[in-house]
């Protein structure tokens, strides 16, 4: 059958109808909200590069998760920013560290909340790298202790889901281990499988106080050139026992998140970063682009793609409008 019998444009003529046949659909318990958590008390300190964002003291962030599990939101994801840095991290996986004792207070306030964890540590290295710095160099086999370390803190403290952003080689299996040895053998394990070397992620920088103080993330982030080597990543991960998977970042590697979920029948999430967000809300505030309509084709693609969640800055403001 062809034209004119078939007419495509039938099926377009009115807002009832491309709602009946839209083939991809958003929720608010599609998207998990990141949140930076600070020292402090009442704090809630603007990011410039990223509008509508702050860095929040507990009690600030203990009201934005009420208003986010209100909002019908999947979750979040919690960043922390130490009041004090050092060469081993030790913020990342002291039992008073920040995100501890976020955790803590969202669990005994906000209790029904999903709560998710980054687990890295250029937030609390002097040198604002992911590692034990040695030499210059980023050490990998060093570094899985301060992972495992942490990410039993995170559980101890109340996390749902520990989720390690790194990339070292073997991170999965040793903190896989360190949770069950731990007794957290229903610590369910989401893994930054593919996260590449961005400039997008130059906001978020700025969000965590993490630039790197020398040299770059290459020898450990991915090539955003190597799309097979992604796929050697997520399945070394599900391997050694991650049970859902994310791509990093989200729309330029649209083709990363569709050869994921075509060949791997897991959870998979992606994050919508921080340079993401930014580049729609410049073109937003300049009157280049409508607000609404950036988020909602944004966000749909992500998810026409394959992902099954969404990690966005943009997770209120969608969750309002889906109401």
């Amino acid at each position: 059958m062809s034209f004119p019998a078939l007419r495509m444009r039938r099926l377009r003529a009115s807002e009832s109808l491309r709602d009946l046949v839209r083939e991809t659909q958003l929720d608010p318990a599609d998207f998990i909200l990141p949140l930076f958590v600070c020292p402090g008390q009442g704090v809630r300190r603007e990011i410039k590069s990223m509008p509508g964002n702050c860095q929040l003291s507990v009690d600030s962030l203990v009201k934005e998760c009420e208003e986010a599990f209100k909002l019908g939101i999947g979750g979040v994801i919690l960043f922390g920013i130490p009041d004090k840095k050092d060469e081993i991290a030790s913020g990342a996986y002291a039992d008073d560290g920040i995100v501890q004792q976020a955790l803590r207070a969202l669990k005994r306030e906000v209790p029904k909340l999903l709560v998710m964890t980054d687990v890295c540590n250029c937030e609390y290295t002097s040198h604002g790298h992911c590692g034990l710095v040695v030499d210059g160099e980023v050490q990998n086999d060093p570094t899985l202790e301060w992972l495992s370390k942490t990410s039993v803190s995170h559980a101890r403290a109340g996390a749902d889901i520990i989720a390690p952003s790194d990339m070292m080689d073997g991170r999965v299996a040793a903190i896989r281990k360190a949770l069950d040895a731990a007794g957290f053998t229903n610590t369910p394990f989401l893994s930054y499988a593919a996260k590449f070397a961005s400039v997008f992620y130059g906001p978020f920088r700025e969000a965590a106080e993490s630039t790197p103080q020398f040299g770059d993330r290459r020898s450990y982030q991915m090539d955003p050139a190597n799309a097979r080597e992604a796929m050697r990543e997520i399945e070394l991960d599900l391997e050694e026992g991650a049970d859902m998977i994310m791509v990093k970042p989200a729309m330029p590697y649209l083709d990363i998140i569709r050869q994921a979920r075509d060949r791997f029948p897991v959870p998979l999430g992606a994050y919508q970063v921080s340079g993401e967000f930014s580049m729609l809300m410049a073109a937003i505030q300049n009157g280049w682009l409508d607000r609404d309509r950036a988020m909602v084709e944004s966000l749909t693609a992500i998810r026409r793609a394959g992902a099954d969640f969404i990690l966005t800055y943009f997770a209120k403001d969608m969750a309002r409008m889906l109401a």
